[in-house]
């Protein structure tokens, strides 16, 4: 039996859960466009930014350049509000 191995591997599957919810994933944003400029996200090219605010859970957030990033950080009210509309209207059932 190889126990190194066997030890790494447990390690690995004990700390993957860890490494899963602290990364960010294109998959898990909800847009393919950046939120400020509409530009399309490239996944090796754009800027994940993770925004806190107190008392609401911390939102991830994709752009597609760090000029863009700035802008929000200006004024993050409005764009979340604009992020909120698109995906509500993406999730609205037509019918």
């Amino acid at each position: 039996m190889k126990l190194p191995g066997l030890v790494s591997l447990l390690a690995a599957l004990a700390l993957a859960p860890l490494f899963a919810e602290t990364t960010p994933t294109k998959v898990s944003y909800p847009l393919q466009t950046c939120i400020v400029s509409g530009e399309h996200l490239e996944a090796g090219q754009m800027v994940v930014y993770v925004h806190k605010e107190d008392g609401q859970p911390d939102r991830v957030m994709h752009f597609c350049c760090r000029k863009c990033l700035a802008k929000f950080k200006a004024d993050p009210a409005k764009y979340l509000k604009d992020l909120d509309a698109a995906v509500a209207k993406k999730t609205v059932k037509k019918g």
